[in-house]
C-alpha cells in the first residue's frame, strides 16, 4: 500500500512516531533525508531479518522516485513484515510539496 507525500507530511508535522527505511544510496541519503533508518536496497534483503521492529509495525520505505521502495516493499513482505508503505512518488514528491 502506498502513502502520499501529502500524508507522510502531516503525520511528520504532528510528530507521529514513524518508522521510516530509505532504500537510496550512501550519497543520496547524505544530500538531503527524513532521518530514517538509511538500508540500501541492494542490503536490505540481509538486514531485514535484523530489523528490532515488531513484524507487524508499520514501515515507510522510501527512495528517490517510489520505483526502488517498492521493490523494497515485496523484500520486506517476504521477510515477514506485514504492515509496509511505499512513498508514492519518492523524495522528490516529498520535496517537491514541500518547498
Amino acid at each position: 500500500m502506498d502513502i502520499s507525500a501529502v500524508e507522510l507530511t502531516e503525520r511528520l508535522k504532528n510528530k507521529e512516531q514513524l518508522t521510516i527505511i530509505d532504500v537510496r544510496d550512501k550519497l543520496e541519503f547524505a544530500t538531503f533525508n527524513l532521518g530514517g533508518l538509511h538500508i540500501p536496497l541492494g542490503r536490505l534483503s540481509i538486514e531485514a531479518e535484523e530489523l528490532d521492529m515488531e513484524k507487524d509495525e508499520e514501515l515507510i520505505v522510501i527512495c528517490a522516485h517510489g520505483i526502488r521502495s517498492k521493490t523494497a516493499v515485496d523484500v520486506l513482505k517476504q521477510s515477514g513484515f506485514s504492515n509496509v508503505r511505499n512513498l508514492k512518488g519518492g523524495i522528490l514528491a516529498y520535496r517537491k510539496l514541500n518547498s
